[in-house]
């Protein structure tokens, strides 16, 4: 079933020469604005139930003006947004909280706003102030509160009733890492009963980790939907996009999507994983000894070159990256037509899966300054136990222990 429907939506913000002219709007007389600038333009997608969606793209892209439009608190310009279902959303840290009312008065105001009558709230109120864990806060005035504690009280009574549909906007990326553990459990545990997430953040590993798909927008329209690596992978590459610089999506043969961005300074000729007596391997046993080796070729005089990797689950998680930045590696003063071959040694001490390397070519500490390659899934690898004891998870970090 579809629980949100989004058809040709569009956010236009007008000025006009004098409050008559407004007020002839108003009531839909012939008159122009002197101008009019659109933050979102032919926005059109489907959600179905169960979805978990993550909303992507650059500060001033209109993901929140699109989510204000979603719940109904702001009204689109052109088009429609149909909603089947009881939306609770976090849009703004403490929105709607009135900062000389109590902790606990907030939550009756707040959710007598999402459509509960007191009844309700009572049946729930010592739920969301142990969820919240703020303690004596909780009776105290807001403007006491520190913003990760209006967070905890926002989300707590946001999330006190199982929603359709659950929108989130960065609200989860204040507070303590702790509080921010405890509501993504309790997101997953809405996601099992069926809710479906909405969610907008800068955070990969979040999207990654809750979403199934990921709508990227660029300029007020959407230029990209799809998986959340995929689109996260785009995201990436325009961040670091130049002038000079092109971004590329290529489908491989495995049926996955790679995307390369970059001026082309400098490439990637070939990337390899070896074993420990130098054979190329698409299998490694946990904790064997490998070498990842990246050969590049110079296209360009450059003054440095930084070359770095990162390997990732199979949702595209992160789960270990460096640079030659970082490792004090870093090669200057280097050459058009120059070839290097960069050899780096590490212990797989990694769980049973499979993994894919990201690999950067750049100037400085990071890709953004300048980029000259980055590839997502230039290799894949796959990690199999073939001796150790049985474990469970992405890493592989074997204990000692005594029972005393």
């Amino acid at each position: 079933m579809t629980l949100l429907a989004v058809t040709n939506v569009g956010k236009a913000y007008r000025t006009y020469r004098s409050e008559w002219q407004r007020l002839a709007r108003w009531f839909y007389l012939p008159v122009s604005a002197s101008q009019e600038h659109w933050v979102l333009k032919h926005i059109s997608f489907n959600i179905e139930a169960g979805e978990a969606i993550g909303i992507v793209g650059q500060n001033g892209a209109g993901k929140s003006t699109l989510l204000k439009m979603i719940t109904g608190t702001l009204q689109p310009t052109e088009g429609k947004v149909q909603v089947n279902g009881r939306i609770a959303a976090i849009l703004e840290l403490g929105m709607g909280f009135n900062a000389e009312l109590t902790g606990r008065q907030n939550v009756y105001h707040a959710a007598g706003l999402m459509g509960f009558n007191t009844a309700q709230i009572d049946g729930v109120i010592e739920d969301i102030e142990a969820f919240a864990e703020i303690g004596e806060y909780f009776d105290q005035a807001v403007r006491m509160y520190s913003s990760g504690m209006q967070m905890r009280v926002a989300f707590s009574v946001a999330t006190a009733f199982r929603p359709e549909i659950l929108i989130i906007d960065e609200a989860l990326s204040v507070g303590d890492s702790y509080f921010q553990h405890k509501s993504f459990g309790r997101i997953k545990e809405f996601q099992k009963a069926g809710t479906t997430l909405l969610i907008v953040s800068h955070d990969r590993g979040a999207i990654q980790a809750l979403c199934n798909r990921a709508i990227l927008l660029e300029g007020g329209t959407v230029i990209k939907d799809g998986s959340p690596e995929e689109v996260m992978d785009y995201y990436n590459a325009i961040i670091a996009q130049k002038e000079n610089s092109t971004v590329e999506v290529h489908t491989l043969a495995d049926g996955g999507v790679q995307t390369r961005s970059g001026s082309g300074k400098a490439l990637i000729d070939s990337v390899a994983l070896y074993n420990s007596e130098g054979a190329p391997v698409e299998y490694v046993a946990v904790g064997d000894d490998v070498c990842l080796t990246i050969n590049v070729k110079v296209n360009a005089d450059l003054p440095e070159l930084v070359v770095g990797y990162v390997i990732k689950d199979r949702l595209g998680q992160d789960v270990f990256g460096t640079n030659t930045h970082h490792l004090e590696c870093v090669r200057t003063g280097l050459r058009d037509g120059d070839r290097l071959s960069y050899q780096f040694r590490f212990k797989a001490s990694l769980g049973v899966g499979s993994y894919s390397v990201a690999v950067a070519l750049h100037a400085t500490d990071s890709h953004i300054a300048d980029n000259y390659e980055w590839r997502d899934l230039a290799l894949v690898f796959n990690v199999v136990n073939m001796s150790k004891s049985t474990f469970v998870g992405l890493a592989w970090m074997p204990p000692t222990v005594e029972c005393k």
